[in-house]
């Protein structure tokens, strides 16, 4: 509850600076962000617009529009704001995960693993793009290139990405084979 209340307190402290200077853009930013952290996804992809009318330039509120649009089920126009967010900062290591991540939900999966090594060769110790490029390995029926990724999630990270990939679903195509199955008893 408490978080609630921050989060509403943060908006009317946002439409109070926008009162005084309306062409904040980073305040419609933050806005969007406060929005989307209640749910409120369309009214933070309404105030995220506002912000790209003022600045469109601004790489982090295309990613944070991308953001919201994926939490709302829309991942072609997530991917294309992440997209925009990426021409303006090609280097921007979550954005490049979070269109893998798009992608994947796509099943364009040979896109989200290239989206995956962007990031990887921007933050080569990212332990959640590990995880997500082996589950599109693993979807993909690549199993080496799973199991590779995904032993370097559990190198990383062991105590989440061991117990993450003992029940989920994208490994179930791979889950009897001998390698897999050492990976998640070690």
């Amino acid at each position: 509850m408490r978080n609630l209340e921050r989060g509403k307190e943060a908006i009317a402290s946002y439409d109070k600076a926008l009162e005084i200077k309306p062409d904040y853009h980073v305040a419609w930013n933050n806005r969007g962000k406060a929005l989307d952290d209640l749910g409120r996804g369309e009214e933070a992809i309404a105030s995220y617009d506002k912000a790209l009318k003022i600045k469109p330039d601004y790489h982090v509120t295309w990613y944070n529009r991308g953001k919201a649009l994926d939490d709302l089920g829309r991942g072609e126009e997530a991917i294309a704001s992440y997209d925009k967010a990426l021409k303006i900062k090609p280097d921007y290591h979550v954005a490049w995960y979070n269109r893998g991540k798009a992608l994947g939900k796509l099943g364009r999966l040979e896109a989200a693993i290239a989206s995956y090594d962007k990031a990887l060769e921007i933050k080569p110790d990212d332990d959640a793009t590990f995880y997500n490029q082996a589950c599109s390995y693993a979807l993909n029926g690549q199993i080496d290139q799973a199991i590779q990724n995904l032993q370097q999630a559990i190198d990383l990270n062991p105590d989440e990405y061991r117990e993450m990939a003992k029940s989920d679903s994208d490994f179930d195509s791979i889950r009897s084979h001998t390698r897999f199955q050492a990976l998640i008893q070690e």
